[in-house]
């Protein structure tokens, strides 16, 4: 699957996250949550993969360096749904 709407990349780690951003494994932020991550402070953006289109929720510090967890080996995702 192709976010072909996406097409910014994520430059590096503390900028701000932003919807259409992508990293450079492919992993696309869809939206951020209100909900609490599991790094202090931290909130749950939902990612998707470019490439399989597998979606799950990441730490927002996460999000430059994920890998997609179906296919790439990356860590399970968080949990976004309340």
């Amino acid at each position: 699957m192709r976010w072909g709407l996406f097409q910014k990349d994520m430059k590096r780690a503390g900028t701000t996250i932003q919807i259409g951003v992508r990293n450079k494994n492919g992993q696309v932020v869809i939206a951020k949550t209100d909900l609490a991550g599991s790094d202090h402070g931290q909130k749950i953006y939902i990612l998707g993969c470019e490439e399989c289109g597998f979606i799950y929720g990441a730490n927002g510090s996460d999000c430059h360096l994920r890998l997609c967890p179906a296919h790439q080996g990356g860590m399970p995702g968080e949990k976004y749904r309340p």
